[in-house]
């Protein structure tokens, strides 16, 4: 047989689906891929070709990429030019820099010296670029009481959060609760609550809890810090106990009464260890499902019985399209960091969520939206999921700054950030320190020169993988490195304790996000410092709503 006649046996058996292990043509990205194929294979290398333009399309959009690798001569030529492709050797294909194409470069060589007729190399994307089959499994979370309750000091401000203004926007609003033991809740929720530090209720839990407990919709904006995780988890877990709620273990498909969804997976993480505080002693099962980790450990996790689903969205969605997750029994659907979760980022894979025809309609769920930041064109997008007589709790200033953060904004080039960020670290000594960076490559490149400088750091991004994420979370939680460099993957949530000072090597090009990064320092009462470096030439932009934010 010609390598013509080969080539075009070979797209009718691919592309026309007769070959196993091929239910991929439906996607866009195969269909460019496909063009590539039909017309690109005779000119070999591909590398100059238009057909690779589509082909560079494909990875950007991140959509599926199929690769058949095949012991001819044509198709190693294919591979040859991949190869070639994948060392950079090719203008507009900067991707090699994940670690998901560093493995695929990998496989590629490796296909150019074997026989893999009829093998095919799938590799998928879930929520970002993934290449390879992801086969982390993270370690399971400690059981021990002490280790379930454990927890930080309320700081010196904690008192003050009571001076805040609180406004309660809507219809018929339920009185505030003044303490936890003014509700009806049962006595193991509220042992819970004593072992979990819970002294007496915040400003915005005052508000919330008793608002949830009325079985209205909400949407709760706050300053970082104050306590949001608690003002929607403590009432939910009160009315599951009331309402008798029990994990079933090992059915094929769970029915969980709650779903929390947040935008990254430290933060949802978190959110799962708060609810294994309040559920203590219960039957209830909280889990949690996130990218970067095993598809079947957390398909594992989710069977062995599901009250409170934790995760982010792109695992969500993907464990509902498989069949393991029912949503007809969903009574509450949490956004936390709401206005990020309507946004640009993930608007539409939360239109999806309540799209799929088992999810109760809004009018039949209780929804509930908590942010320190809500836009005004985010507020309007909150109303297609929330009912009509939801209530809008406003603690302080709306996307106000948490007040017992010092902040300072210093003038300083792009030329001179490196010298004024070594000069504030040696000032600061080893005190607790998170920086922010504007892209991957940087958090890198800055984590490796302090280190070059003799500071301890590590860096955290969307690129690393989910197992040095965690490593270079826990090393920075420990003290093992007080620096911690990092992109906005870590500006909103995360509770790390003893975090005195935070950087703005570069300035988010939002408000918003500024107010999330300094909210990392100053939480629940204590102080913290935020400093950050302003470039006109980039930052112009932010200089009116950053005197605004500094003078509230």
């Amino acid at each position: 047989m010609g390598a013509d006649e080969f080539v075009d046996t070979q797209h009718q058996s691919v592309f026309k689906r007769k070959m196993e292990k091929m239910p991929l043509h439906k996607t866009e990205g195969l269909k460019d891929l496909d063009k590539v194929f039909r017309k690109e294979v005779e000119k070999m290398p591909l590398h100059k070709t238009e057909g690779l333009k589509d082909l560079d399309k494909v990875f950007k959009n991140e959509t599926l990429l199929m690769v058949l690798v095949h012991k001819t001569e044509v198709l190693k030529d294919f591979v040859v030019a991949l190869d070639k492709v994948f060392k950079r050797k090719m203008e507009k294909m900067p991707l090699h820099k994940t670690e998901g194409l560093k493995d695929l470069d990998k496989v590629l060589k490796v296909g150019k010296g074997t026989h893999c007729s009829r093998e095919l190399l799938v590799l998928e994307k879930e929520e970002h670029l993934q290449m390879v089959q992801v086969t982390y499994v993270p370690p399971p979370p400690p059981d021990d009481e002490q280790a379930i309750f454990a927890r930080y000091q309320t700081g010196i401000n904690f008192d003050k959060y009571d001076e805040n203004i609180v406004e309660v926007s809507g219809l018929d609003p339920p009185a505030a609760l003044m303490s936890f033991a003014d509700t009806s809740m049962c006595h193991t929720l509220t042992v819970n609550i004593a072992k979990a530090g819970y002294s007496k209720p915040t400003p915005v839990q005052k508000y919330s809890i008793p608002i949830i407990l009325a079985g209205r919709d909400l949407m709760a904006c706050a300053q970082t810090g104050s306590g949001k995780t608690a003002a929607f988890l403590v009432p939910v877990v009160a009315q599951m106990m009331r309402d008798g709620v029990t994990a079933s273990s090992f059915k094929e498909q769970q029915e969980p009464e709650c779903i929390i969804t947040a935008p990254t997976r430290e933060l949802i993480n978190q959110i799962f260890l708060e609810a294994r505080k309040f559920v203590y002693g219960t039957c209830i099962r909280p889990v949690v499902i996130y990218g970067g980790t095993q598809t079947d450990y957390s398909i594992r996790q989710v069977k062995q019985g599901c009250n409170i689903l934790c995760a982010t969205p792109g695992r969500l969605l993907d464990i509902i399209e498989r069949g393991k997750i029912g949503l007809h029994n969903v009574k509450y659907l949490v956004l936390d960091e709401a206005d990020r979760m309507l946004d640009m980022g993930f608007g539409a894979d939360m239109k999806k969520l309540v799209s799929f025809p088992d999810m109760p309609q809004k009018d039949k769920r209780q929804t509930l939206m908590f942010s320190a930041t809500f836009p005004e064109e985010v507020q309007r997008l909150a109303g297609e999921f929330l009912k009509t007589d939801f209530l809008f709790v406003v603690v302080g200033h709306v996307g106000g700054a948490c007040s017992d953060v010092q902040q300072n904004i210093l003038q300083v080039s792009q030329y001179f950030k490196r010298d004024k960020l070594i000069e504030i670290l040696h000032s600061i000594g080893n005190e607790r320190t998170l920086v922010f960076v504007d892209t991957k490559k940087k958090a890198d490149f800055i984590a490796c020169f302090l280190c070059q400088e003799n500071i301890p750091a590590t860096s955290i991004h969307g690129d690393r993988e989910q197992r040095e994420r965690e490593i270079a979370l826990r090393d920075f939680r420990s003290g093992k490195c007080p620096v911690l460099v990092a992109t906005s993957v870590a500006a909103r949530g995360l509770d790390i304790e003893s975090v005195q000072h935070v950087i703005n090597f570069d300035l988010p090009s939002t408000i918003e996000e500024y107010v999330h990064r300094i909210g990392r320092t100053g939480r629940c009462g204590n102080t913290g410092k935020a400093v950050g470096f302003f470039d006109n030439n980039s930052d112009g932009h932010l200089a009116q709503p950053l005197i605004k934010v500094l003078s509230d």
